[in-house]
């Protein structure tokens, strides 16, 4: 257990675009924010399971610039103050750069830390059996192990890296005899007859002191230039960051050190890495079937149906996965759903939207859904927290008109401010500086339509940001 003055920090690794998991999840909202297994997303269900070994309060989340303000949502959600526990890359660079810059955010505030690593997307079943292998971790940890988490195999996985166990250790670990790369099925199937070789899950438990070291002797550059752009009070820029090596931290320490451990664990542990995955640990009906949303199904075996807004019918399919969001359906046979990634490459390739963003896109004032776009129109659906506001913007070719279906809004066109209650509108002509704020204290709901010959992102000026920060940028 925890050494007396060394306290104990989750870190939470919450990057990455979660394509394998389209059209659920998304490059903007990726699937460790999204509710994909009862009514709490993946990194509210992955901080809460921490508690009693570890002080959800003490978590740090690392995540992508885009993803900030919706992570504090999710934190606060759940009742943990958001302040300070949020730590964003201006890009992604992997898991090793990722837990570096997790460790020296920690130690600005600490002298030495006990630190453990979990994504922040992955699914545990046996919350009581996780306890258990927290504890052993952190015992090991403090003696001045790496401590990786190896999970039992159950089955021969082709989708999951593996880690050889070789000399058994006090504490329930083993020595690491290799890492090892996602193999085919005939070599799976070995390791699991082998008995000694465990599914590599990503989590880690560690002393910072002791990691530091390790950087020192087996990335020393990463680490050298990690400090030097994060020396200040203020976030590194992306110039810099995008500089840093894209290198796992399997590559760049664990595959090297020689005070890596891994520990046997078996606490119904997935990634969800695909819809086959989901499929496999979600509850089946009498014929084999996951079913979500309004669906009927009609000589269906073995599938997996989640609808969204509209009914589906499925009539005489087996081995299926057919998932509807409000703009795309997506179907494929339940053993191919690795092929998802492959699909969202195309679709970045031919330049489509749906790759990135959903037809509801979250902002750090509150949301908006794009109901109808055609031509020159577009209708949106706009929610603004109580409190918060737009930014003080202007578009140059298209005009706005503004209906209110709920609370109150505070809306300043031109140098006038007016405020409208439900069942009242407003217009906002081109070329007019306006902003849209929420005064109440219930969500601010307002019909948004857009006429012009061009509605994208480049047609706005904005004055400031939406906390009313000085800034002329388009």
């Amino acid at each position: 257990m925890p050494q007396k003055g060394i306290k104990t920090y989750p870190v939470l690794l919450a990057g990455g675009s979660g394509s394998r998991l389209w059209p659920i999840s998304r490059e903007l909202y990726p699937k460790q924010l999204v509710n994909l297994i009862g009514s709490e997303s993946l990194i509210q269900s992955t901080i809460k399971r921490l508690s009693p070994i570890l002080d959800p309060d003490r978590a740090i989340v690392v995540c992508g610039g885009e993803h900030f303000y919706e992570i504090k949502r999710h934190l606060e959600e759940i009742g943990i103050s958001s302040d300070g526990k949020v730590i964003t890359e201006p890009c992604g660079r992997n898991t090793a750069p990722a837990i570096l810059l997790a460790i020296l955010n920690i130690l600005k505030k600490e002298r030495d830390a006990l630190i453990l690593v979990f994504p922040a997307d992955h699914v545990i079943s046996d919350i009581d059996e996780f306890h258990r292998s927290l504890e052993k971790a952190i015992g090991l940890a403090h003696r001045g192990y790496i401590v990786t988490f190896g999970i039992r195999p159950s089955y021969p996985e082709t989708g999951y890296g593996y880690i050889e166990g070789a000399r058994p250790l006090k504490g329930g670990a083993l020595s690491i005899k290799r890492f090892v790369e996602k193999p085919d099925l005939k070599t799976a199937e070995g390791y699991l007859k082998a008995g000694n070789f465990f599914w590599n899950s990503g989590m880690f438990a560690f002393r910072a002191s002791v990691m530091l070291r390790e950087f020192s002797r087996y990335a020393s550059a990463l680490l050298r230039d990690m400090k030097r752009i994060t020396s200040g009070d203020g976030s590194p820029t992306t110039e810099a960051y995008e500089r840093l090596p894209d290198i796992s931290i399997d590559y760049a320490i664990m595959e090297k050190t020689k005070k890596g451990v891994v520990l046997p664990s078996d606490f119904g542990w997935s990634d969800i890495g695909s819809w086959k995955s989901l499929y496999d640990i979600l509850p089946k009906d009498e014929q084999m079937n996951v079913v979500e949303g309004d669906v009927i199904l009609k000589d269906t075996k073995r599938s997996f149906i989640k609808g969204d807004e509209r009914l589906i019918v499925v009539n005489g399919l087996e081995n299926v996965v057919v998932v509807e969001t409000p703009d795309t359906v997506f179907v494929s046979a339940l053993d191919r759903t690795q092929d998802v990634k492959l699909i969202v490459n195309e679709l970045k390739r031919l330049g489509r939207k749906e790759y990135k963003a959903h037809t509801t896109v979250y902002r750090p004032w509150g949301k908006y859904t794009v109901l109808e776009e055609r031509g020159n129109s577009k209708m949106k659906r706009i929610v603004i927290y109580p409190g918060a506001k737009l930014s003080l913007q202007m578009h140059y070719h298209r005009s706005e008109h503004w209906i209110v279906a709920q609370g109150t809004a505070k809306i300043t066109i031109g140098d006038k401010t007016v405020f409208l209650e439900e069942n009242q509108s407003t217009y906002i002509p081109k070329a007019t500086p306006h902003r849209l704020e929420n005064p109440g204290k219930i969500p601010l709901h307002i019909i948004e339509v857009q006429m012009g010959n061009y509605l994208e992102e480049d047609d706005i000026v904005r004055f400031d940001d939406d906390f009313g920060r000085a800034g002329n940028k388009k």
